[in-house]
């Protein structure tokens, strides 16, 4: 039996829209096909009417917080009205920690569901894609510690579509508590909107807050921060669990969106730099901000130790320790580029944070521009030089002598207080030389007095520190190195091998504002023990930096080693498990597979903690868990695949091992568990494809800002999305396989990402 007619409309189609908005007349050709395969050409004259905007019709996000670890969902529907198919957009801010692990588009009725492959799969076909006019899209983040993921597709006449994303991450716990922040980014105003964050612990849940909704341009909430009045708490009678439910109506979105674009605007025309430009124009883009859950939980004084179908979790937050004394070297970046409202806001940090010191820490503030100067507190008392730019320390070659560090007392707090009070930008940025000189510091402060014949820097003989000091450097800057050395690969590695042994000092990395070398200072940290934080230039730029010394300046524990017995846990299995320090208001999260026949589970932690005299004793602690039967509720299994996955690209960068064929390499094995837990990652790409295809092609990540994508051509065959890590600002379109006949090909739909 011959099948019926089909009909192909619309082959081309020109529309001209009158500023009135009224109906025009447009001259619309149709192609009739026979499945004789006849064709006859019709030509008419239609109106058409005024095109209806789509619209977001619904926003849910629903987030199952256990054990810290969240899996949130985005659910966004829109409806087109209109008679002829538009353009809609999907956009998500995650957090820079977040993996996505699910992705699903219903258009029409039909799902278009995603999985993750290996990027390097389809290098051929990205490169026949790209060749047929489908390039890269860039995408940058909007807001602080987040990344943009965005997707666009043609919503056909009178239809609805649904978008449906889901992420995941470990929180952090800063500053005794752990945030979960979701950003609502809408784009518009949503009739029914609504945020559910459900929160299951083992624990006691012993803090709770929500605060008011924020711009994603603030520090961490605090205690003494407004409470969100439009939100709904539900608790369970144990405590453990907690419902917290927030539906904002259109009087509040509308309130909140503006808010948002006050501030923003606030920021802009305070402060003419990059990031609020980018702000500035995205204000009007339907944002409400970030809504912000915090909690903490009564936890074990040992840890607290689950098991469940096979993996295991080890929380560990010490409290009631005293903080260890540290050896604190500050090296701050005063070149040219700091000048201004920068310079302004280091001043004021540093004051608050000298003042933060405790009586029994000692420190030292090195200065850096084109040269290197360690300040002496007896400056304070000197007539202040009006500029340094003339200075035999600020000359790229000149020596630096090595003033000991001070003891943290009330009046050397006072003096270091006054010299940086003096700080003035000049000069260029010489990276090396300054990390350099502060190694030092720090190597001279525990030589007891010894000096290096070959050290060709200047020495004072001074009294050494004593030996229980925890050493830390807190280095910022914010450009890249232009003075001296100013390879990246040569500076690692001469810092690296420089800073080691038994005092080797963690250094955080502080990267002030957009121009900063981010690849540099985070594996200047990652090689050294610590972590980098970005700086943003906005008005509480000196509140940023005041709140990251809090994170690092209470040690608890130094030299901090968790042991699981080897015919309990599966090698090398075990997450990291070695640590510098842990630091109050923190925790440590080790995770791990269980042995197959384990039946119970006995971890020890071993480290070194504060004395009564300001030194140090020994601190151990054991715990002992028998192996139970399956909880379902526990994903202790996805927490340790996730923190794995973290681990192992952190080592790959830090050694710079990427694109290793050694299937033991950091990168081999973070690529495996993405892979087999479905998490999109730098080393992998979300592939969403057509209903009943088989054939489906990965991308490889493109680095530079690509060209828009062009809408396929009517009636072409259809593409595969290919969404790339959004760590990386990348979203890809590719090609189908090559193979155009292969029986399950893709359907013809216009679709394209944007």
């Amino acid at each position: 039996m011959k099948p019926q007619w089909l009909s192909i409309v619309c082959c081309v189609t020109i529309l001209v829209v009158h500023s009135n908005g009224a109906a025009v007349p447009t001259q619309d050709t149709f192609v009739v096909a026979k499945s004789e395969g006849e064709v006859t050409e019709a030509t008419g004259v239609t109106t058409e009417e005024p095109v209806v905007p789509i619209k977001l019709t619904q926003m849910r996000v629903h987030s199952e917080v256990s054990l810290r670890y969240a899996v949130t969902a985005v659910v966004t529907h829109v409806r087109n009205p209109s008679h002829r198919s538009q353009e809609a957009t999907f956009h998500v801010l995650l957090p820079e920690t977040a993996f996505i692990s699910e992705f699903v588009m219903t258009l029409n009725g039909k799902p278009y569901k995603a999985y993750v492959k290996e990027k390097g799969e389809a290098k051929k076909i990205y490169s026949e894609a790209v060749s047929q006019g489908l390039g890269a899209a860039h995408i940058s983040a909007k807001a602080r510690d987040s990344n943009h993921f965005t997707v666009s597709v043609n919503v056909e006449p009178n239809t609805e579509a649904m978008f449906n994303l889901t992420y995941e991450e470990l929180l952090v716990r800063r500053i005794g508590v752990y945030n979960h922040a979701i950003n609502l980014h809408p784009g518009a105003l949503v009739p029914k909107m609504e945020v559910i964050v459900h929160i299951k612990e083992s624990q006691k849940i012993s803090v709770l807050r929500v605060p008011e909704v924020r711009t994603g341009n603030e520090i961490d909430a605090t205690e003494n921060d407004a409470h969100n009045a439009k939100v709904t708490i539900q608790k369970s009678n144990d405590d453990k669990e907690a419902t917290i439910t927030f539906t904002p109506d259109l009087e509040e979105q509308k309130r909140l969106m503006q808010v948002y674009a006050d501030k923003v605007k606030e920021s802009a025309s305070m402060h003419h730099n990059w990031y609020a430009r980018e702000e500035e124009q995205d204000s009007s883009n339907g944002v409400l901000g970030q809504f912000v859950v915090q909690y903490d939980v009564d936890r074990p004084a040992n840890g607290e130790v689950l098991v469940n179908d096979g993996y295991f979790v080890h929380f560990f937050a010490p409290k009631d320790l005293k903080p260890l004394s540290k050896l604190v070297v500050f090296v701050l970046d005063t070149s040219s580029s700091m000048s201004g409202r920068k310079i302004e806001q280091l001043r004021a940090a540093m004051h608050s944070i000298l003042a933060d010191l405790h009586p029994s820490d000692y420190f030292s503030i090195v200065e850096f521009s084109s040269g290197v100067k360690v300040h002496k507190l007896s400056e304070a008392q000197e007539e202040p030089q009006s500029h340094y730019s003339w200075s035999s320390w600020d000359q790229s070659d000149a020596p630096a002598a090595l003033v000991p560090p001070a003891r943290a007392s009330r009046d050397n707090v006072d003096k270091a207080q006054v010299i940086v009070s003096r700080l003035s930008a000049n000069g260029g940025t010489n990276i090396y030389k300054a990390l350099d000189v502060a190694v030092d510091v720090i190597n001279k402060a525990y030589a007891k007095n010894k000096t290096d014949s070959n050290n060709t820097t200047n020495t004072i003989k001074e009294e050494a520190v004593g030996d229980d000091l925890q050493p830390i450097i807190i280095f910022l800057t914010d450009g890249d190195a232009t003075v001296g050395e100013t390879n990246p690969t040569r500076i690692l590695s001469y810092i690296t091998e420089k800073n080691s042994g038994d005092r080797k000092a963690a250094i955080y990395s502080l990267a002030f504002g957009q121009d900063a070398d981010r690849n540099l200072l985070r594996k200047l940290s990652l090689r050294n023990e610590g972590f980098m934080r970005q700086i943003y230039e906005a008005a509480d730029a000196a509140l940023q930096l005041r709140n990251f010394y809090q994170q690092v300046s209470s040690p608890l524990l130094a030299h901090v080693n968790f042991a699981y017995p080897p015919d309990q846990v599966k090698p090398g299995s075990v997450t990291k498990h070695s640590f510098t320090a842990t630091f109050a208001g923190s925790e440590v999260v080790v995770a791990g597979e269980l042995a197959p026949a384990a039946s119970e589970l006995e971890p020890q932690v071993t480290a070194f903690c504060a004395d009564d005299d300001h030194g140090r004793k020994r601190f151990e602690v054991k715990n002992k868990v028998a192996v139970k039967e399956r909880n379902g509720y526990l994903p202790l299994e996805r927490l340790w695949a996730y923190l794995s996955i973290k681990q192992l690209l952190d080592e790959r960068d830090a050694l710079d091992q990427s694109n290793s064929n050694d299937e033991n390499s950091p990168e081999k094995r973070a690529l495996a568990i993405a892979l087999k837990y479905s998490f999109v990652t730098p080393l992998t790409s979300l592939v969403v494809v057509k209903p009943n295809a088989t054939n489906a092609v990965d991308a490889e990540s493109a680095d530079k800002p690509g060209p828009l994508l062009a809408q396929a051509a009517p009636f072409a065959p259809a593409y595969p999305f290919v969404l790339d890590d959004v760590a990386d600002y990348q979203v890809d379109a590719l090609e189908e396989d090559a193979d155009m006949g292969k029986e399950n090909s893709y359907q013809h739909e216009d679709v394209f990402l944007q």
